[in-house]
């Protein structure tokens, strides 16, 4: 099995619910275990004028590959209603694999370490909260990363 750690975010139809479906149909995927989940987040659009999303991080075991991980984390979006029409734009929920393992993965539909997780506050903080001390598998150290990124525009949700 190998360590995965999943993004999570939402900032349509009850964003906190959204998260926590999401991380009871992550619990049911097959070959998988659930086995951590960071606090949920709130922070601001990338795209002005879109309410503000709700994010956290999950770490998942699994014997999944990536692209098998890939296409039940998109039927989990699908099936919470998600629709892909505008890069950033809004959305009832993302799932996004950051890191797989110690692996670096380039292909046309996945790259991880995921590709703007080093310049995200509501990835590396929620990831930091489960995961401290983590090295990517590029080398960076997370807490390299979050010296780099402030927590502005952040807000830490009560459990």
């Amino acid at each position: 099995m190998e360590r995965i750690y999943i993004g999570l975010g939402s900032n349509l139809a009850a964003p906190a619910e959204q998260l926590r479906q999401a991380l009871a149909a992550l619990e049911q995927l097959p070959h998988t275990h659930l086995v951590a989940v960071s606090s949920f987040y709130t922070s601001d659009s990338l795209l002005p004028g879109q309410p503000r999303y709700t994010n956290a991080v999950a770490a998942l075991d699994s014997d999944l590959q990536p692209l098998q991980l890939l296409d039940a984390l998109q039927g989990i979006e699908l099936g919470q209603g998600r629709e892909r029409h505008e890069r950033w734009g809004p959305r009832t929920l993302d799932l996004d694999i950051l890191l797989f393992g110690e692996r670096l993965i380039d292909e046309p539909r996945l790259h991880v370490p995921h590709y703007h997780m080093h310049a995200r506050a509501f990835v590396l903080y929620p990831l930091a909260e489960i995961a401290a001390g983590l090295k990517l598998p590029d080398g960076r150290a997370l807490d390299e990363l979050l010296a780099a990124c402030p927590f502005e525009g952040l807000e830490r949700l009560a459990p």
